[in-house]
């Protein structure tokens, strides 16, 4: 009778260990697991330790909430132009809600996949190739909205797309070469042009400067010169004026002085004669002589009436 009650009390406590191991569940940090009760889901536990209860509850599916990346695989895209370019990715995701992401679709990680390759298709296929090998952020950004949108049934947030490699063929990209060495050549000529342009303007500007300074120059001369032959001709004008007055009055040394005016400038014109190779001056002197003396005379009474 003893041996059967320890027999019944070892199993008793034996029972009692197991049920106790089967009803605590501890959840790591960065996990969530699901409880399915008789197979339908209860709740999700958090990281740390929770009690079950034995044998009716059940772990369901344990979820990473942790960012996690997936390759999307090399595939052959056709761009709007007909070019034929290998391209590939990797998407970020995160699990947001452990309940949708564990019953709402299978295997979601293979789903999300999928699911990035078809789209990745359709985006680069609306674009021409220049634009697929220049927009990379943008692929990305349409990339992340569509991804985003198709999988927020599914518990989960598609933090980021991004486009590793977009490799047009061998052919294709000598062709784009060519193209950017001639584009190249050909700016490098229009700043060539542009240069000698501007250094013909700049000159011609130069030129121009120097010419309106150069006529500003002579007009100014010339207002000078026209302004000392004025006052020439004034002076010229009063003498003559003050000459012919007395002359009126019969003064015989202001004919003198008219006389020998004339005389003096005959003689100069024969001098400066190209064709005059001798010049005989008159053997009567002394009526120049004496001409001169009344001029000096002349210049004399003219001061004495200005002083007067």
């Amino acid at each position: 009778m003893q041996s059967t009650f320890a027999v019944f009390s070892l199993a008793f406590v034996v029972l009692a260990v197991v049920l106790t191991f089967l009803s605590v569940k501890i959840v790591p940090q960065g996990y969530e697991v699901t409880v399915e009760r008789l197979g339908r889901y209860l709740r999700t536990l958090d990281p740390g330790m929770h009690i079950l209860v034995p044998i009716i509850d059940r772990l369901g599916q344990r979820m990473s909430l942790m960012e996690r990346v997936l390759d999307i695989p090399s595939q052959e895209v056709i761009s709007r132009d007909n070019a034929s370019v290998v391209v590939d990715g990797v998407v970020f995701i995160r699990v947001t809600n452990t309940k949708d992401a564990a019953y709402k679709v299978e295997r979601l990680d293979y789903a999300v996949q999928n699911l990035a390759m078809t789209n990745l298709r359709s985006v680069l296929g609306s674009m021409e190739l220049d634009e697929m090998l220049s927009n990379r952020e943008k692929i990305s950004l349409l990339l992340l909205a569509v991804l985003d949108e198709a999988t927020s049934d599914w518990g989960v947030k598609i933090t980021r797309v991004e486009i590793k490699d977009v490799n047009p063929p061998e052919d294709l990209t000598e062709a784009m070469n060519r193209q950017m060495k001639a584009e190249r050549e050909k700016r490098a000529l229009i700043l060539e042009a542009d240069g000698e342009r501007e250094a013909n303007i700049k000159r011609a500007e130069g030129e121009k400067s120097a010419a309106i300074l150069a006529a500003e120059g002579r007009m100014a001369a010339a207002e000078l010169d026209a302004q000392a032959r004025e006052r020439t001709a004034a002076a010229e004008a009063k003498a003559t004026e003050t000459v012919s007055k007395a002359i009126r009055e019969g003064d015989i040394q202001a004919i003198n002085y008219f006389v020998a005016q004339k005389y003096v400038e005959s003689l100069g014109q024969i001098a400066s004669s190209s064709n005059s190779k001798l010049v005989f001056m008159p053997l009567d002197a002394s009526g120049v002589v004496g001409s001169i003396g009344g001029v000096t005379e002349l210049i004399k009474t003219i001061s004495q009436t200005e002083k007067s």
